[in-house]
């Protein structure tokens, strides 16, 4: 009994919940600051603004207000924010939960990779649904008109009348990118810790952590795009592949039509989108969980 309770302790943590909720407040921040990148960015990997392909990022933002408006840059803002206020959650919980196993002297650059990846599958396995609603909300009203509006009525619907399997498109790649926050988490936590043994514990500023999130992220996105790119037609389900390929197919199809530059298709605007938002994710993320360690210690009970 006393093992089991241990166990259901280390559960449920306090300094988990500290972890998952930092990350989850962290994530709203950077996605508000991001959404117009996110926005572009997939209408760019579904094929949306081909014919002003040669706009860079910032430019085809001022070409969609110019003809939509500003608010078609927030389309979906409300599921993504909900989405990916969920998903950190998930995912800082598992990753710091399979952390909290391993003594300090034993982490590493390998074992985050290892447990950021497990961290990153439970993820994709309990939030792909989310996901695979969002990708079609945003596009709602511009290549297709959903019988939708939010992410509820969404998840209700593509469960009736395409099926339960329908929420899960696209995990296969989703699984693969498991990688990607793995590789970023295994970067920035390796450079974090050489850095504090080289510096001690001395508080560094916001900008340290900026640059850190930046760093990781962009190494991760260019390992990993190809796959982004293909889970991201995945989820959407547009008409040309309601065949049901799955990822190898798809990245096939790609490379035959559009050649090894077509796997890169929309990569500025997700460098843009990906890199801010990882930067200013971390950043609120450290500042977010200090500030609330500080608060946990100045209302814990004295000892006696």
């Amino acid at each position: 009994m006393t093992s089991m309770s241990k166990d259901l302790k280390s559960l449920f943590s306090y300094h988990l919940f500290v972890h998952a909720t930092s990350g989850s407040a962290a994530s709203l921040v950077a996605v508000l600051a991001v959404f117009p990148f996110l926005t572009i960015l997939q209408r760019k990997q579904l094929d949306d603004l081909k014919t002003v392909k040669h706009l860079n990022a910032l430019e085809l933002i001022l070409y969609i207000i110019k003809r939509e408006g500003l608010p078609s840059l927030y389309r979906g803002l409300i599921s993504v924010m909900q989405s990916s206020c969920i998903s950190n959650f998930v995912y800082f919980y598992v990753f710091h939960l399979l952390k909290s196993f391993k003594s300090r002297d034993a982490q590493s650059a390998k074992s985050d990779l290892i447990l950021g990846t497990i961290a990153g599958c439970v993820n994709v396995l309990l939030t792909t649904p989310f996901w695979v609603t969002n990708t079609r909300l945003k596009m709602n009203g511009i290549n297709c008109t959903l019988p939708y509006n939010d992410l509820l009525s969404g998840l209700k619907h593509i469960a009736k009348y395409e099926g339960i399997q329908a929420l899960w498109s696209g995990t296969q790649a989703s699984l693969l990118l498991s990688i990607n926050p793995a590789i970023q988490f295994s970067v920035y936590e390796g450079i974090k810790r050489y850095l504090t043994k080289i510096y001690g514990a001395e508080k560094p500023s916001v900008f340290y952590f900026f640059f850190l999130g930046a760093l990781s992220k962009l190494i991760s996105t260019f390992i990993t795009y190809p796959l982004q790119l293909v889970q991201t037609k995945l989820r959407h389900g547009d008409k040309e592949n309601q065949h049901k390929v799955g990822t190898m197919q798809m990245l096939v199809q790609i490379l035959k039509a559009k050649g090894f530059k077509g796997l890169y298709c929309g990569l500025e605007a997700k460098i843009w989108q990906t890199i801010l938002t990882a930067a200013l994710m971390f950043m609120a993320y450290e500042k977010i969980a200090r500030f609330v360690k500080f608060l946990l210690r100045a209302t814990a009970p004295a000892s006696s």
